[in-house]
């Protein structure tokens, strides 16, 4: 089990937001849980907002601002909304159980929506680029 698993869904988002979440607590499954969370708090485009302004904080925290990526950042917030649709799911455990793509093939999901590598086009980087194959709910 991911250690994230060890705070409840108050004290992982509270964790995050005020850069005190230990760093290796966030993985990949953790970016996903924290959309979850907030998508489900603020809606899709609060979640967006406020995961965008606090991960670029986060992640300057740690001294690792050049791995932000505002695109892959807002994809995989759509990505988790589109499969929420989808859902009859009511915690992020059973969520992401149901659905493993979004943590196992992330990559290859973009490439359904993207003709181009987001994780290394520069300029997905620092702005959001829409999808040029398949949009996003």
């Amino acid at each position: 089990m991911e250690t994230h698993f060890q705070l409840n869904d108050f004290d992982f988002e509270a964790g995050f937001s005020n850069y005190t979440l230990d760093p290796e607590m966030f993985t990949r499954e953790a970016h996903l849980r924290l959309a979850w969370i907030h998508i489900h708090k603020y809606g899709i485009d609060g979640a967006i907002e406020n995961i965008t302004s606090q991960l670029k904080g986060f992640v300057d925290s740690l001294g690792a601002g050049d791995k932000y990526n505002q695109t892959v950042t807002i994809a995989a917030i759509r990505a988790v909304y589109h499969f929420m649709l989808k859902s009859g799911t009511h915690d992020f455990q059973h969520f992401i159980a149901e659905n493993q793509r979004l943590k196992n093939n992330f990559r290859e999901l973009l490439s359904h929506h993207y003709s181009t590598d987001e994780f290394k086009y520069q300029q997905a980087k620092s702005e959001y680029l829409e999808p040029e194959l398949l949009p996003f709910d």
